[in-house]
Formats: structure tokens, sequence, C-alpha cells
């Protein structure tokens, strides 16, 4: 059973959310949060797997109050929702450590399956924000990750781990990237501990973004067996 928390300052969009994801067989709503304040206490009390967040609440908006709660509980999957597709706020919630980016304009039933997509490791961007947000991690390249991740460090990952960073780049899951590289799901999880650690990154959104930063998506470096 997905344990799933709705965190929206708008109250019908907060029922029909709840109304939707309650008669789902595999889900149910464990907490209800109108404020980004609200939400970080939620989420300490009643630790979900899933918040559905909005990023334009009062007190604490949804990219801050995602940065909280991904320091106080990794293992919390965060889905921001918004009706902006603002450049800044898609950078700084994946870089804070969200699992998504969705357009509130999306179906309901689409959301659903976003919310299992992303507790089965994969990650979601809404297709009419992805350009911007692939455009948006190039102008910042020099100004963020890769200014603090020497080459070196990247230069220390071999060959798998790359493998690795660029499927996490382009999206896959670990069970995707189990059957693409033919590993084990625990060999993926330990070349991606490996990963986190050589770079000092916290989770795999931050290696994802680096991925794309870097270049490592585009595969020329990588070599083919």
């Amino acid at each position: 059973m997905i344990k799933v928390m709705i965190a929206e300052d708008q109250e019908l969009i907060r029922q029909s959310l709840e109304f939707v994801i309650s008669n789902k067989e595999d889900m149910k709503i464990v907490g209800l949060a109108a404020t980004g304040k609200e939400a970080v206490e939620l989420a300490k009390d009643k630790k979900p797997d899933v918040i559905l967040m909005d990023i334009r609440m009062p007190e604490m908006d949804g990219v801050e109050a995602t940065k909280v709660i991904k320091k106080m509980n990794p293992d919390i999957k965060i889905i921001i929702l918004t009706t902006f597709d603002d450049d800044e706020y898609v950078f700084d919630a994946l870089k804070n450590g969200a699992s998504g980016y969705l357009l509130k304009g999306i179906s309901l039933n689409e959301l659903v399956e976003s919310i299992r997509i992303v507790m089965n490791g994969g990650s979601l961007i809404n297709p009419s924000v992805a350009t911007k947000v692939c455009k948006f991690f190039s102008q910042m390249a020099e100004a963020d990750y890769t200014s603090k991740i020497q080459n070196d460090a990247l230069s220390s990952l071999n060959k798998n781990e790359l493998k690795i960073m660029k499927l996490i780049g382009m999206g896959l899951s670990n069970k995707e990237i189990t059957k693409e590289l033919n590993f084990s799901e625990g060999t993926v999880r330990n070349y991606i501990s490996n990963i986190l650690s050589k770079l000092n990154l916290r989770d795999r959104t931050q290696i994802a973004i680096l991925a794309v930063q870097s270049g490592i998506t585009m595969g020329n470096n990588i070599d083919s067996d």
C-alpha cells in the first residue's frame, strides 16, 4: 500500500486529489496539508511514501518544503505539482530532491500512474517543461554542480558507473537499468551508492542533474561493450 500525502493550499484541488487517490486499491491518504509548514510537520509525523507538493503555498513554498523534508527523510518521494512552468522552480525542485515535476493540467489517471512510477524508482518531468529543464541545466552547468565536481572525481567513475549515471540521467528506474545492463537490482544499488560517494552527491536526482549538465547522457565518452 502506497502512503500518499497531499500538500495543496487550494481546498478544491486538495479534495479532488484525495477523492481520486483514496479510491485506488494500492494507495491510501495519510495526510492533508494546506501550507508548506504543515507539510513538513505532517511528513515528520505520518512518514508518507509519496508527497504531492504544490509549489505555491503560504508560509513556506513547495521548493523549500521539499528541501526540508528530503533532509529529514531522504526516502520520501516528492512530486511537485504546479501551474507555473517556471525554469527556476523546475531546477530548484529537482535540485532539492524532488522525484518529479508535473503541471496540474495532466489527467488524474496520469497523476496516479506517476505516483506508482516514482515508487518504483523512476523520475518524472512533464513533457511541456522537459525542454526548458534541459536548457536551464545547460545554462547553469558552469555555475552549479559541474563547478563543484572536479574532473578527477568524474574520471574516478568506472565504465559501469558511467553507464548507470547516463541511464539515471535519461530517467530510467533501477528496474529498467537492470534490464538494460543485465545486472541484478542489488548490483545497480551498489553502483549508485558508489557514484554518490565518489561525487559527494545526495541522491539519484542530483546524479541525473549532473549527468545532463556534464553531457554524460549524450554518451559520447562512454565506451560500448
